[in-house]
């Protein structure tokens, strides 16, 4: 159990490091080509300052894009009552609890740290799941608070938005404007490799960050287990998932990564970019791992 978190961890790590290459490389080329480094520093600055600005409007945006409203412990006392025993058992901070009236069985969690958590089922999956089944579904949730994953996957969104911007500059200047007549630019191969380097870096910058959040998927089913010292409980759980599964009335995109199945529409572009890693390799994980919880 212990070297499956860890092993998650290394690769978030991993992960993030060629996200921050990524940006290395395309301010390089930048500067290369024009010869004005302050662009690159600028836009990094401007992206890390709106991902600071989600960051700590992600738990309203979410509630509001999805349709979660806050319950109170006797709005529905089984869900209130499993979250309100995992964070006993977790010494984590009671979070707030909301319910989305969806037949699609699903939830999510978000929140900066586990003083501002949100946790949040739909009416679909407290319909399909017993009250062993939705204590691991729930236990995963905390989890991602617990993990810091929001922290996680905003430290990803800024960078992603500041290659992005960085390339889209850069795109801009090599059509409509200058640097033609520089001395750095009589080098061609450093010139493909920077033209290269700006039309290929958001594409692999997104899929960097399609990777975390799978990696952060794996973690959360890890650390869920190990709050419950219950595999079966969520191998049961994501099994009803398989069986029950279906796109949500209210889909966004911008809150996909956030929910415990994949809320989107199936489809084959849509399984390749999915924030979410197949339901059957998480039940195949948990399985090879049961004998270490």
């Amino acid at each position: 159990m212990y070297s499956a978190i860890a092993a998650n961890k290394r690769n978030t790590v991993f992960i993030m490091a060629v996200f921050v290459g990524l940006v290395g490389a395309v301010g390089w080329a930048i500067s290369y080509m024009y010869g004005d480094r302050s662009i690159a520093i600028w836009v990094i600055v401007v992206a890390a300052i709106y991902a600071l600005i989600q960051y700590f409007a992600a738990a309203k945006l979410a509630t509001m894009m999805t349709g979660a409203k806050e319950i109170e412990k006797k709005d529905n006392p089984r869900l209130y009552r499993i979250v309100e025993n995992l964070t006993i058992t977790t010494g984590m901070p009671m979070p707030k609890v909301y319910l989305i009236d969806d037949p699609a069985p699903n939830a999510f969690a978000t929140g900066r740290d586990p003083a501002h958590a949100i946790v949040a089922a739909t009416t679909g999956i407290l319909d399909v799941m017993s009250d062993r089944e939705l204590e691991a579904v729930m236990a995963h949730e905390i989890s991602h608070v617990r993990n810091y994953d929001i922290r996680v996957s905003m430290i990803a969104f800024g960078l992603v938005s500041a290659i992005g911007l960085l390339s889209d500059i850069a795109m801009h200047m090599m059509f409509f404007g200058g640097g033609d007549d520089r001395d750095n630019n009589n080098n061609p191969l450093a010139m493909i490799v920077g033209i290269a380097l700006i039309i290929l870096a958001p594409i692999i910058a997104a899929m960097v960050q399609l990777a975390i959040s799978r990696q952060r998927e794996y973690l959360a089913d890890a650390s869920g287990v190990m709050a419950t010292r219950d595999t079966e409980g969520l191998v049961s759980a994501l099994g009803k998932l398989q069986q029950h599964g279906r796109p949500m009335q209210h889909q966004n995109t911008a809150t996909a990564h956030l929910f415990l199945n994949n809320p989107l529409k199936p489809g084959f572009f849509g399984n390749l970019f999915s924030t979410h890693p197949p339901l059957e390799e998480r039940i195949a994980r948990l399985q090879h791992n049961a004998t270490k919880f």
